[in-house]
């Protein structure tokens, strides 16, 4: 027989179970109902996920060609194209702010390094497709859904001479040096850096002691010794301290007395051969590269006005070419030396500004540019594949004559470019031979214009320009004439 307090103990534990079994259909209708109804798209749309597969389809990327459509490809055209390769892990995700339309960049993607396949990029990368597939468990491919198709970079033409480039490289070859040539609107022609690297295999050439990754033709700076003295007798004309009937006579020395002692400055004819040049006028001192000559109109012109010269001729500045990379020259003045070297500025060094020496650096670039607007009269941006930007230079047309009339006789009998004496055509040249630093050594420079080209041959520290560089632009410029005269 139950006691009254066993019935209601049991009767507890009923309700008790009742209740809890109650409770636990209540949870899992409300966790079916969110699995269903609230997170019912989620689950569905994870669920085709895990068997429908994007597989990415690469775009082919553009190419890069020469004015007469050869495709620029290899180790002559590395500074120019740059290489290309797979972006790293930092860069995955990323979007370019200059082709926004292209999207993140995904693992595997390729981007241009350097060069034109850096600064066109965006033109030269397309946009990739893909294909939607259906997998099995397994993942394996059971049938296609759908297929977007990729859409290709565009090709770029640029205004490169492909034979006149492939000459270039193969005459300078693994030398340290720049070749640069354009035409009188700024095309670029030649852009040939040595020594140069394989876009296609460049972990070969990373320990080259030669730096040849170093674009030398836009991003090194070179003391351009006597190429530098037609802007020197541009600014002492047009700053009206000498004109076509001013002549000078060379002593074959120039002595200074100082506080700090005496100082001789020589020409270097005298220097060589103990000669001295006797009277001159301008065109010849230009033709025979007179730095005694230089020296003294550059006294009379003055530090700042030879800086605001060159700064008219662009000098002390990037050209704006179109490739990254470059870097501007240096001019330097009494303030500039005061301020970077807590030094004063005294006679000697406008001497040597005068003549191209001291701490002056050109770009062979930024050189070509000045030495095409003495040639035209206006400062043209070189240019790969962006259109023509010329402006004048502002200065009088009997000046730039004269200048012109020196250069020209520089590649003539008594002339310093003597490798031009016999040349069947009309150039204007000037050579250059640039100390540097206290071993002896000196940059061989050779700058020239014709009608058709302008064309600046630097030789790292390769001797004297007349007799390194002169033969390099020999070559080069014999064949322009043998391909206009078979």
């Amino acid at each position: 027989m139950q006691t009254l307090s066993s019935t209601k103990t049991q009767s507890w534990l009923t309700w008790f179970l009742r209740g809890l079994l109650i409770l636990g259909f209540l949870v899992l209708a409300a966790r079916l109902f969110e699995l269903q109804v609230i997170k019912g798209v989620y689950y569905r749309t994870a669920s085709e996920e895990n068997r429908i597969r994007h597989i990415p389809i690469p775009a082919k990327r553009g190419k890069i060609y020469a004015r007469g459509g050869d495709v620029l490809t290899g180790r002559e055209f590395a500074h120019i194209t740059g290489f290309v390769s797979e972006i790293n892990e930092n860069e995955v995700g990323k979007i370019d702010p200059v082709c926004p339309d292209k999207g993140p960049m995904r693992f595997g993607q390729l981007v241009g390094r350097g060069g034109l396949n850096e600064k066109y990029n965006c033109i030269l990368t397309g946009v990739d497709g893909a294909e939607l597939i259906e997998v099995d468990t397994n993942g394996n491919k059971i049938r296609t859904l759908g297929i977007k198709k990729p859409m290709p970079g565009k090709d770029i033409r640029t205004t490169v001479d492909y034979g006149l480039q492939l000459k270039a490289a193969g005459i300078l070859g693994q030398r340290k040096g720049a070749i640069v040539a354009t035409d009188a609107n700024g095309e670029v022609l030649v852009f040939y850096s040595g020594p140069t690297f394989d876009p296609n295999d460049i972990e070969k050439d990373l320990e080259n002691k030669d730096l040849p990754f170093f674009n030398r033709v836009i991003g090194g700076t070179f003391h351009p010794g006597s190429v530098f003295k037609p802007v020197i007798v541009i600014s002492a004309l047009e700053e009206s301290k000498i004109d076509k009937d001013y002549r000078f006579l060379d002593k074959g020395v120039i002595e200074i007395k100082t506080l700090y002692g005496n100082f001789s400055y020589s020409n270097w004819y005298f220097t060589q051969y103990g000669r001295t040049e006797g009277e001159i006028d301008l065109v010849r001192a230009i033709a025979r590269s007179t730095d005694t000559f230089f020296y003294t109109i550059g006294e009379m012109v003055g530090p700042e006005t030879i800086a605001k010269y060159a700064d008219k001729f662009g000098l002390d500045k990037k050209t704006g070419i179109d490739i990254p990379g470059e870097i501007g020259g240096l001019i330097p003045t009494p303030d500039w030396k005061r301020k970077v070297k807590n030094e004063n500025w005294f006679l000697g060094n406008t001497y040597h500004l005068a003549i191209g020496q001291g701490d002056i650096a050109l770009t062979p670039i930024g050189l070509n540019q000045s030495i095409s607007g003495i040639a035209t009269g206006n400062l043209c941006r070189p240019n790969f594949v962006g259109e023509k930007k010329c402006k004048s230079l502002n200065l009088k047309k009997e000046n730039l004559e004269l200048v012109k009339e020196g250069m020209k006789k520089v590649c003539l009998d008594g002339g310093t470019g003597y490798t031009f004496f016999n040349y069947p055509e009309g150039v204007f040249c000037k050579t250059g031979t640039a100390e540097v630093g206290l071993d002896g050594d000196t940059h061989a420079w050779f700058t020239l214009f014709s009608d058709d080209i302008v064309l600046t041959v630097l030789v790292e520290r390769g001797g004297e320009g007349s007799k390194v560089a002169g033969p390099v632009a020999r070559e080069i410029m014999d064949y322009v004439y043998l391909r206009k005269n078979p």
